[in-house]
């Protein structure tokens, strides 16, 4: 876009009779939910702890006067919708080919982006925010040769890092390697392991790196009730039950305890997924559901109490999974509860001084550090008072989602010269 200080009158005009527009492809999950909630003036979602990524979007957007299309997909919600309420319009579009696998998944997302890429041009963006785990970013790159700034957002790793990556997958690395080098104009990342990686398959030279961290409402996380003294020592687990995540480790653990007489340690999983009835029917197998207790869906205030009731969290994501800042390991580490992860879980660096890291895929190694937390008082002590210490740095912290997007957002907007943009931010 033109810079304002060499626009003529007639791109001026033109210019001042819309609002910058935003196109948000949004990846899987109820935005339409998300955003009634918004509406209603920042209703907490009953169904996450922390503020959810698409509101703090929303409330720059705001902030900015801009017109908004945000679209979101879930297989398991195959309904179309769309909500639209002044600037904002918001729309569910059904994507069964997330539920596909091998090629026919790779074909499913080039239709996917090719389809975003078609609704940002009709849309006429002047910024693409490209939220969620896509594995071919470099689609996008004709986008920033038409003008449009591109602002993708890794909210998990590119590839497994524990995992080598075959020649294909190698090969498609590249090309988006390509893409965050010539083609971003700011990337957004959510840890560390994201960046290490940005910055790997870029030669070191991508386009600025911005940090960010989940953003909490301030006292959600006050007045827990505190667990009662072991026995028995409770283990929480919070999240998708599938193998993947390391929910058939937690109950491999707990025969092994079982079968040392330990009786003192309980299990608490929270969460559904497509293996819980598996689950379910292998602690039944196993003679432990007194001890191994699977709660199924938590809202907010029951996880509050989970968390309150728990001695320590377990995070045990295995190795095959594309990983995220897993909010689980901040959240624990905020209702003052020790973590116990691996290196797998970006998230581990930014509270490493409360959690007990273990190698990944150890079972033994996740099970010794319960019984050290359990059994070594002073141990425990040491990491439920660095909980207590990265309270206050995660809560307070000027990294948030939304903090940063809205850096980005003013840059970008003075940089093709908005009308305005100086009374919208208050310069």
């Amino acid at each position: 876009m033109t810079n304002l200080s060499v626009m003529s009158d007639r791109d001026r005009l033109a210019q001042e009779r819309r609002r910058p527009r935003v196109y948000y492809p949004a990846g899987p999950g109820n935005l339409i939910g998300a955003f009634r909630r918004w509406l209603r003036e920042d209703a907490e979602d009953p169904n996450q702890m922390a503020v959810t990524y698409s509101g703090q979007l929303f409330d720059v957007c705001r902030k900015f006067e801009c017109e908004v299309m945000a679209v979101a997909s879930s297989p398991s919600y195959p309904k179309a919708e769309e909500l639209r309420d002044g600037p904002f319009r918001v729309r569910h579009r059904p994507s069964l080919w997330e539920l596909w696998h091998g090629p026919m998944y790779h074909i499913g997302e080039y239709l996917g982006n090719m389809r975003h890429i078609a609704s940002a041009l009709w849309f006429g963006a002047d910024i693409v925010v490209i939220h969620g785990g896509y594995g071919h970013w470099y689609l996008f790159a004709p986008l920033r040769l038409l003008g449009i700034e591109l602002v993708p957002v890794l909210m998990v790793v590119l590839w497994p890092k524990h995992r080598p990556l075959g020649r294909a997958k190698r090969f498609i690395q590249r090309l988006n390697g390509w893409f965050f080098r010539h083609s971003a104009s700011v990337i957004l990342s959510a840890s560390e392991d994201c960046t290490r990686q940005v910055l790997e398959i870029t030669d070191g030279r991508p386009a600025s790196i911005k940090p960010f961290l989940p953003k909490y409402r301030p006292g959600l996380f006050d007045g827990l009730e505190p667990p009662a003294p072991p026995p028995p020592f409770r283990v929480l687990y919070a999240g998708r039950i599938e193998s993947n995540k390391g929910v058939f480790d937690l109950l491999e653990i707990a025969r092994r305890f079982a079968a040392e007489g330990r009786t003192d340690i309980a299990f608490d999983l929270c969460g559904n997924g497509s293996a819980l009835n598996e689950l379910r029917r292998e602690v039944e197998r196993a003679g432990l559901a007194d001890r191994f207790r699977m709660h199924g869906y938590c809202d907010q205030s029951m996880m509050c109490r989970m968390y309150g009731s728990a001695h320590v969290v377990i995070v045990p994501t295995k190795t095959e999974f594309v990983e995220g800042f897993n909010q689980v390991v901040a959240e624990a580490v905020m209702s003052g509860k020790p973590v116990i992860t691996s290196s797998v879980c970006p998230a581990l660096e930014v509270v490493s001084e409360a959690a007990v890291e273990v190698p990944p895929d150890d079972v033994q190694s996740y099970g010794d550090a319960i019984l050290r937390l359990y059994g070594d008082p002073a141990f425990y002590a040491e990491k439920e008072w660095a909980c207590t210490a990265l309270r206050d740095k995660l809560l307070n912290s000027d990294l948030t989602y939304g903090n940063v997007i809205e850096r980005v957002f003013e840059d970008i907007l003075r940089r093709q010269g908005w009308h305005g943009l100086s009374q919208t931010c208050g310069h």
